[in-house]
């Protein structure tokens, strides 16, 4: 260990920019042993590790880099699935520049250790090896049922499985997975991924009720009668609307459901509507990693020009730098300092273009911090053949929470405790489902919680 004055930062490798633009295979290569174990011995052990600090999950950062430093691979993967539902997962989607390795103690000069691809080598490599994630053998004698098959869900469906407890997962798509299958795209996430961890919670003992929407093909009262508690992790899959006349016109989309529709049509599932964007020129308005997963997307759906207009600038974008840094390498076009004032349509109603306002940095307040504010007559304007609105999502309010007494707040989110659980008993939350939109890291985070709550009280009712 301790090696970082001999070893410099190095990244997973990229594959070519030009082949990769062409299909949704990942990006990034997995690291080899050699790579991995190098890359692993920079690390300085900390004895208060920021980077186990920085992980909202908590992970056991520095005991298992040093694992892999010593290629002691079966203890490494261990530990990596203690904390987590699927490290292989979340390696590969973390903005780990703003987590962990944001928080490495080495970030601020020596170029902080590739956490997020040495996680994601080993559990690669685990699997390789034939190793697997334990589960308990003995049962608990309790069932849950999981609405929503997302990270929030999966990650409660996992720990509660691991405490012995008989899961069984209602999710209204065909296939389980939720934002993972359907919302990130698969040059990030390979749903080869997704499908293999599915496999194998489903051998631990989940069942899985797909195309099976709670409320409409179920009624709740069912579940609520049929199972000793109950975990909601349905997301917040509503995306903000921008306010402006006509952005519900034919071809102005939400961000979720154009990347949703293609990931269906790749697939080979019924799509939404027609996302049809080859040839086109594609507007994407917005700048987190939902705004750049639509530019890439369009990138490899033979756009014409893909441009994407950003309120304020590069490094004040609230995604990873990472998927900036792809976006621009693949094709995006950026204008920055650039904000939405009213879309353009033709005669026909058809939006052909968008009036946008040039924006400026404000004066810094007391804490540092700078809005932004519009330049007077900057107004002017962007042709587009499509139109994407990638600008943050909300919770939906389902019919069952009110009819239930699950309260939510002024925003639709669940209102729950600090143990996770709603207002109505034995009825639990996690996710962006009840924090609101959020990272995936955190709605895993939230499952993980509330299972251990869970848990807790099935137990202690039993004393």
């Amino acid at each position: 260990m301790l090696r970082f004055f001999d070893l410099e930062r190095v990244d997973a490798k990229k594959r070519d920019v030009v082949e990769r633009s062409r299909d949704y295979e990942e990006i990034y290569e997995v690291f080899k042993t050699k790579k991995a174990a190098e890359q692993s011995e920079r690390c300085i052990q900390c004895g208060d590790p920021y980077c186990h600090n920085g992980c909202p999950l908590h992970n056991f950062i520095p005991q298992w880099l040093r694992r892999a430093a010593e290629e002691d691979l079966e203890f490494a993967f261990a530990l990596s699935n203690e904390s987590s539902p699927f490290p292989e997962v979340m390696g590969r989607i973390c903005p780990h520049d703003k987590l962990c390795e944001g928080a490495c103690t080495l970030n601020d000069g020596h170029g902080a250790i590739t956490i997020g691809s040495i996680e994601t080598y080993i559990s690669e490599e685990g699997f390789k090896k034939g190793l697997k994630p334990k589960f308990s053998k003995e049962k608990l004698g309790k069932k849950v049922a999981v609405i929503g098959a997302g990270p929030a869900g999966l990650s409660a469906a996992t720990f509660l499985l691991r405490e012995g407890i008989d899961v069984e997962i209602f999710d209204k798509h065909s296939r389980a997975g939720g934002l993972l299958t359907y919302g990130i795209p698969g040059f990030k996430l390979d749903k080869r991924i997704v499908a293999r961890r599915i496999k194998l919670l489903e051998e631990a003992g989940a069942i899985f009720h797909l195309n099976v929407e709670v409320g409409k093909d179920i009624n709740f009262d069912e579940l609520a009668k049929s199972f000793d508690a109950i975990f909601i992790g349905v997301g917040a899959t509503k995306g903000k609307r921008s306010g402006l006349v006509g952005d519900d016109a034919a071809n102005v989309y939400m961000a979720m459901d154009f990347l949703t529709t293609i990931q269906k049509r790749l697939f080979g599932e019924k799509e939404d509507f027609d996302a049809d964007v080859k040839g086109k020129s594609v507007v994407v308005v917005g700048g987190g990693d939902t705004a750049m997963d639509c530019v890439r997307t369009s990138i490899r759906e033979k756009a014409k020009s893909v441009k994407c207009l950003y309120r304020r600038d590069a490094r004040n974008m609230p995604g990873s730098k990472k998927e900036y840094l792809n976006a621009k390498e693949e094709g995006g076009q950026f204008e920055f300092f650039a904000s939405p004032k009213a879309l353009i349509f033709d005669d026909e109603g058809k939006a052909i273009g968008i009036e946008m306002v040039k924006m400026r940095p404000t004066v810094p307040d007391a804490n540092g911090r700078q809005g932004v504010e519009e330049i007077t007559g900057s107004e002017y304007r962007v042709k587009a053949d499509l139109i994407i609105f990638a600008l943050g999502f909300e919770p939906v309010e389902y019919p069952f929470y009110a009819s239930n007494g699950i309260e939510t707040n002024r925003w639709g989110g669940i209102v729950v405790d600090e143990n996770y659980e709603t207002t109505t008993s034995g009825i639990y939350a996690g996710g962006d489902c009840s924090r609101g939109a959020d990272l995936v890291v955190t709605a895993v985070r939230d499952g993980r919680d509330a299972a251990k709550s869970i848990f807790k009280k099935f137990t202690m009712n039993e004393k």
